[in-house]
């Protein structure tokens, strides 16, 4: 299997290089391996979906009139 650096990942996935450090730190990133200092991404390794939320439904919460 080849691997790629994360330099050329950071290229091909359009993202920076700490943040796929900080994918791969996780665990998000399938089939990354350490090797020594850095990370061997697979070449066929998809980048992750944004956990982040979009919408901020789960903020919003019901306001009650108190009387």
């Amino acid at each position: 299997m080849k691997y790629l650096s994360i330099m050329q990942t950071a290229e091909r996935w359009g993202i920076s290089t700490r943040r796929i450090q900080i994918l791969c730190g996780e665990g998000r990133v399938p089939g990354a391996i350490r090797i020594g200092t850095v990370w061997g991404i697979p070449e066929d390794a998809e980048k992750p979906a944004d956990a982040r939320i979009k919408n901020g439904k789960y903020i919003k919460k019901p306001v009650e009139n108190e009387k």
